[in-house]
């Protein structure tokens, strides 16, 4: 007797000792139960006015950041009502033509001043990171994760310098835009 003969004697049981029958019906189970899920997205998915899921206008996020996002940003940096008079500060403060300007810091286009302001601030130590070289321990490369994190720690490193630092680029380039 050849073992074609036996599996179809004694089916798919005899070859898993009886646990084919279980799994068999797990796994019918488990398609019953996507198979009611795909019917249940499906009805709620016809054409009626009533069942149309929309994004509400308060869902949409208008910060210009991302879901996830964890770096800490410009957002509500400058609250007080002073900052809705600020002088410019720094290189700003020192150019002469824009001494009696004053900046609104409460302002959006002030925020996105600052994130200009931080973009460049990351190019320059990013420049800076890049001229010094690096060994490791074990004498490999960095990986990527590494990598990665490192970037992401420089992106927080120059935010917090824009907001603490007092360059003045943004409040340069905020006068430049009013």
């Amino acid at each position: 007797m050849n073992q074609i003969d036996s599996i179809g004697a004694g089916g798919i049981s005899a070859i898993t000792n009886g646990l084919g029958a279980a799994q068999s019906a797990r796994i019918s189970q488990e398609m019953n139960k996507f198979q009611g899920l795909i019917e249940a997205v499906q009805s709620n998915m016809d054409n009626s006015d009533e069942n149309k899921t929309t994004l509400a206008s308060s869902q949409v996020n208008t910060s210009g950041r991302l879901s996830g996002d964890y770096t800490s940003g410009f957002a509500g940096t400058f609250t007080a009502a002073a900052d809705r008079t600020a002088l410019p500060s720094g290189a700003a403060a020192n150019s002469g033509s824009h001494t009696a300007q004053t900046i609104d810091k409460t302002s959006k286009l002030y925020e996105k001043s600052l994130e200009l302001e931080s973009y460049f601030v990351k190019i320059m130590l990013s420049s800076m990171r890049n001229s010094v070289t690096k060994t490791s321990l074990n004498g490999e490369e960095n990986s990527y994760a590494q990598k990665m994190y490192e970037d992401m720690l420089y992106d927080e490193l120059a935010t917090v310098m824009t907001k603490n630092a007092g360059f003045g680029l943004a409040d340069q380039i905020y006068m430049q835009l009013v």
